[in-house]
């Protein structure tokens, strides 16, 4: 009797762990979306290599993972996928699950995918997302047991675009905020990241959010490098040398910025791993995760 109560109780905590809330993004239309055709539809494919890819995404959400014991701290999650598609689940749901069971609040955001079909400027709608993501978090931080101070964007590869643009262009107001809510992330955690958007990136990421085109302006825009000052967020990196498809110095100029402008910055380079390994990088015994929750801990979040 007892062993069965013990293992209600551990089916109990497993649930808890894994409670989510799935809430939209926008109360009403959603700003800057024009009307989707009949046979335009998000989609949702599991590979051969067990990934989950959802494409088409037109309607962002928020999935909310709560720890039973709140610990005050949250974090946005951005999926990667280069712009094309999400990594939803091993860059999103997996790692929401981890932080949870640390007593940390995470929100996975499912940010629109850049489309002319149901955009009026595709290159505007990721960003304004993660602007909104972290208005409503900061604006409903009490409902979830959050500190507003203690709110941190992360991201994965274009994800990791996204996570580093907010950082740098919190300031570039692109939604209604009437209670002028800071929307300055308190620290960022970038994995493989694309940041620059000049000689050093990933091709088909700019192509998806810019167009084949892309002015001069819009490239310096959103090679986030360019706008680091004494106020981007604290910054945790995670980058492998032979990543071919993100190439590693753009992590290491990130960095060099973040160093530059005084900005606490700590940086981890695997001498393998290639790009897109996710949580586990299988060519070291290194948890790059629990190097993270080091971090975090010595920066007063964990």
């Amino acid at each position: 009797m007892k062993r069965l109560s013990f293992l209600l109780l551990l089916f109990f905590m497993a649930m808890q762990l894994n409670a989510q809330q799935v809430i939209p993004l926008y109360n009403g239309t959603v700003p800057g979306s024009k009307k989707a055709p009949a046979d335009f539809k998000e989609a949702s494919i599991t590979g051969n290599d067990g990934v989950t890819r959802v494409s088409r995404v037109f309607e962002p959400t928020l999935t909310v993972y709560s720890p039973p014991k709140p610990n005050g701290t949250a974090v946005i999650i951005c999926p990667g996928g280069g712009y094309s598609i999400l990594a939803i689940k091993k860059e999103g749901y997996d790692v929401a699950k981890k932080f949870a069971e640390a007593g940390v609040t995470a929100f996975v955001l499912k940010y629109r995918l850049p489309n002319d079909t149901v955009m009026v400027d595709k290159s505007l709608a990721p960003l304004q997302d993660a602007l909104q993501a972290i208005y409503l978090v900061r604006k409903n931080a009490s409902v979830w047991g959050i500190s507003p101070n203690k709110v941190g964007i992360m991201g994965f590869s274009a994800g990791g675009h996204l996570a580093s643009s907010l950082s740098v262009h919190y300031n570039d107001m692109k939604i209604a905020n009437a209670e002028n809510i800071s929307l300055r992330p308190d620290f960022s955690i970038l994995i493989y990241p694309v940041i620059s958007f000049g000689t050093i990136t990933h091709a088909g990421s700019v192509s998806k959010l810019l167009g084949n085109e892309p002015t001069q302006a819009q490239k310096n825009y959103f090679s986030n490098q360019n706008h680091v000052n004494a106020q981007t967020p604290p910054t945790f990196l995670v980058h492998a040398n032979n990543d071919v498809t993100v190439p590693v110095r753009n992590s290491l100029i990130y960095n060099e910025k973040l160093v530059g402008a005084n900005v606490p910055a700590e940086m981890h380079i695997y001498q393998a791993g290639g790009h897109g390994f996710g949580l586990n990088n299988k060519t070291t015994k290194e948890d790059w995760f629990q190097t993270l929750k080091n971090w975090m801990t010595a920066n007063s979040w964990l």
